[in-house]
């Protein structure tokens, strides 16, 4: 006997809830693919879990739970006429009004509830649905759905406030009548690039960017000699006055000045008179940004053709997340996760293994992104409709859609606040999170762990002055590099350009991109000042039992199946100002670095004898005064100094100036030293950055101490541990090279030390914090830009612009 679909409804209708105001609704993805209500199936959605299932999906959902009910959502793209206008963008935002304009098109949505396992559909809305199942859907639909609440939809920039100085700033009357046109630096023979200060009227060039470029800093050091705080860029005045260029010197950003009107009148300026001429600094951003393909790295300039299939998806930016893209597609090009999350682990095995709510399951989310990239289902050519069949856009201007990691991201991120918002973030310190979070996610499974393709051992050698040696070992995940640039290749012609462009600035001119020169610093030397020598001072000697000088030298306990190297681009300045190099880095295909690996301890060496500084010694605490004076130059307090440097062991300016900055409002701040401890307060430490350091190798203890000393940064934090051999040598779990093995090296990776480049992750702007990452990966034997979800043929990856190479042992 047939069951009529109502009668079958109304059977099931103990399987139908009505979603409370608390409950996560998913509906624009499926939890297992990257299906939408877009895809050909549409999405199912489960009315009692409230989880979303492609129509090649929902069958294993039904065979798990049982659950029979599910909301069928089906979108079909209409047809846009070809001339529909497009904006342009008056704010760097994206999905709010006045954002870029991603000229998304618009869709039929069509309705149904659907019964399994006989997929019976009744069509929605019907007043012949029980009242139970209407009021369900119809909180469906209106609830704002899980993944746009975990996916902040609106990337903005900050918006610009009243100045402070706008309201009481004194103008001075000096007869200055400023002209509508012919405006020049009254310093310099710039025409462009002007500013107005609104203080006495004079007219002078903006800022000169890194590459000699732009204005000659005129506006900006006549602040500094005169204090007048506010300027107007002219070229940016129109009627419009809120959309004029403000600049605040003492509050160093763009501002908006209430009484410009009056201020520019007080110089004889009709501004609803006036044409605008020049971008505003947040045009040009947005220039920039919507420009995307702005520098080298992304390989500007160049008819980059597309590629699709299995392997060749791209992941689509759901807020600066260029970051998280960029490490995922050169990790999953690697055949360790290929083979965890694709090869040998299938959706259904990973969905059967989940939890009750698999969009918090890393297992499946991983599986999931892994399927989503490399099964090539997600990486075909954009098509238009057409009423009668589907028509593929030229092959050398085709995209594709690519898919968004929503899911992925929350779920990796959730231990983590920074990587859980849309801020741009550092791609290695992802990088280290994510494989921690893999490792621990196949804690007892180390042959299965794909991370460990990734870790390797490093090994020190502290030589002492009474010529007994220790070794410290530990695990790590990348090879970090400084770059020493005192060793670049191509001084002759560094020192060239030096000369062309004091000239050039001599002479007003502007230095052309194609005449800039950069340091040339071989990849070779990089690794070769990692295992050069290295002075340790204030290094405690317990065969001494007192305070000396040592030697280091470091080298590898192992090679992995795949060597990171993080180039250090990035430094601290005197006056803390962070700095990125512009250097090139020369890397070759091949590199060999069998002559890194760590000889171990050898026969006729002395072993220094186990042992902490008595109390005695410990009490003795004094300050380094080379670091205290360095740090009392840049205006801080004496006595502050002193307990900088000795709670950070005097390891340095850059370690003490962080301790200072990060204690600066510490209640005993300015009590004299105490006997014990510089300093009895601490900062609170972020317990995941502790995490982090411990799977790295380092105990408890002193991973604390270091990002106390470090103001909570986990790079400096883990420098501060490897500079502080006092503090690795009695705090850390050390193992002479002449000991047995821990358990955790014997399973590492290992191998000849020959490698080949197969990926690099560069960096586009002045800090990690901002600006663009892209992927450039080798595969089939090309090079290939993973530039978010554009995916085309390299045809000249940055090989020297790299921020992280990836290496695959031979």
């Amino acid at each position: 006997m047939t069951i009529e679909p109502l009668d079958l409804l109304r059977s099931n209708l103990a399987r139908v809830r009505i979603p409370e105001p608390t409950n996560r609704i998913y509906k624009h993805e499926c939890c297992v693919s990257f299906d939408s209500p877009r895809s050909e199936g549409g999405l199912f959605i489960d009315m009692c879990s409230f989880l979303a299932f492609g129509k090649d999906f929902v069958g294993w959902n039904y065979e798990k739970t049982g659950n029979p009910v599910y909301l069928h959502l089906k979108q079909t793209k209409k047809l846009v006429p070809e001339d529909r206008p497009s904006k342009k963008p008056t704010l760097l935002a994206i999905g709010i009004d006045g954002g870029f304009d991603n000229n998304e098109p618009e869709y039929e949505e069509t309705l149904s509830v659907v019964i399994l396992p006989e997929y019976v559909s009744l069509p929605f809305p019907s007043v012949e649905l029980p009242e139970k199942v209407r009021l369900a859907v119809d909180a469906i639909l209106l609830a704002e759905g899980a993944e746009r609440k975990e996916e902040l939809a609106a990337w903005t920039a900050d918006k610009k406030h009243v100045s402070s100085y706008a309201m009481n700033i004194q103008q001075i009357d000096n007869g200055v009548v400023i002209p509508p046109c012919g405006w020049k630096c009254a310093k310099c023979d710039k025409t462009d690039n002007l500013w107005l200060n609104l203080s006495d009227g004079m007219i002078l060039c903006g800022r000169k960017n890194w590459d000699g470029t732009g204005g000659n800093n005129h506006a900006v050091e006549h602040y500094r000699e005169t204090g007048y705080p506010l300027a107007v860029k002219l070229g940016t005045v129109t009627a419009d006055l809120e959309a004029a260029d403000v600049f605040s010197y003492p509050e160093d950003e763009s501002v908006l000045d209430p009484q410009l009107a009056q201020h520019l009148a007080f110089f004889g300026i009709d501004f609803s008179s006036l044409q605008k001429t020049e971008m505003t600094t947040a045009e040009r951003e947005l220039d920039q940004n919507t420009n995307f393909d702005w520098n080298r790295i992304q390989e500007s300039g160049q008819d980059v053709y597309p590629i699709f299939g299995p392997g060749y998806t791209g992941l689509v930016n759901i807020g600066n997340s260029c970051y998280m893209a960029a490490n995922m597609q050169v990790v999953f090009s690697t055949r360790s996760f290929i083979s965890r999350y694709y090869l040998s682990q299938s959706l259904k095995k990973a969905f059967e293994m989940s939890p009750a709510d698999p969009t918090v399951d890393l297992n499946m989310q991983l599986t999931k992104l892994a399927h989503g990239l490399l099964s090539g289902k997600y990486s075909v050519p954009a098509f238009e409709d057409d009423e009668k069949e589907k028509i593929v856009t030229s092959t050398t201007t085709a995209k594709q859609e690519g898919i968004r990691p929503r899911m992925f991201k929350s779920v990796i991120a959730a231990s983590h606040p920074e990587f859980s918002s849309t801020r741009q973030q550092d791609a290695l310190e992802f990088f280290l999170h994510f494989l921690d979070q893999v490792e621990r996610a196949n804690a007892g499974k180390t042959e299965l762990d794909p991370s460990r393709s990734f870790k390797f051992g490093i090994e020190d050698r502290i030589l002492c002055s009474s010529g007994k040696v220790t070794y410290n070992r530990r695990n790590d995940y990348i090879l970090s590099l400084n770059i020493p640039l005192h060793q670049a290749t191509n001084k002759e012609e560094l020192e060239s350009f030096h000369k062309l462009k004091q000239e050039k600035l001599a002479e007003g001119k502007e230095i052309n991109a194609d005449e800039i020169v950069r340091p040339r610093v071989p990849l070779e030397t990089c690794l070769a000042n990692f295992s050069a020598p290295e002075e340790i001072h204030d290094f405690y000697s317990t065969a001494l039992k007192t305070k000396t000088t040592a030697l280091k030298t470091a080298g590898l306990t192992s090679f992995p199946d795949y060597l990171v190297l993080h180039m250090r681009r990035f430094v601290m300045e005197a006056g803390w100002v962070p700095k990125k190099l512009d250097v090139y880095i020369d890397v070759p295909d091949i590199i060999d670095i069998s002559h890194m690996r760590s000889k171990g301890h050898q026969p006729g060496e002395e072993l220094l004898p186990d042992g902490v500084p008595d109390e005695e010694d410990s009490n003795k605490m004094w300050a380094n005064e080379e670091i205290v004076a360095q740090l009392v130059s840049m205006g801080f307090n004496h006595l502050h100094c002193q307990k900088a440097a000795i709670n950070t062991s005097n390891v340095g300016v850059e370690e003490a100036m962080n301790w200072l900055l990060s204690h600066m409002d510490d209640p005993d701040i300015d009590l004299p030293i105490s006997k014990g401890h510089g300093s009895e307060t601490s900062t609170i430490v972020d317990q995941s950055k502790v995490d982090t350091l411990i799977s790295f190798g380092f105990q408890e203890e002193i991973a604390r101490k270091a990002l106390d000393a470090s103001g909570g940064d986990i790079e400096k934090a883990t420098d501060w541990i490897f500079n502080n051999p006092n503090a690795s040598v009695s705090s850390m779990d050390t193992t002479p090279s002449n000991a047995a093995s821990t358990s955790d090296d014997v399973n590492l990776p290992d191998g000849g030390g020959k490698y080949r480049l197969i990926g690099i992750v560069s960096h586009s702007g002045t800090s990690t914090l901002c600006g663009h990452y892209v992927a450039h990966v080798l595969k089939d034997g090309r090079w290939v830009i993973f530039n978010d979800n554009k995916v085309g043929a390299s045809i000249n990856p940055p090989k020297e612009m790299g921020y992280l190479y990836f290496f695959e042992r031979f």
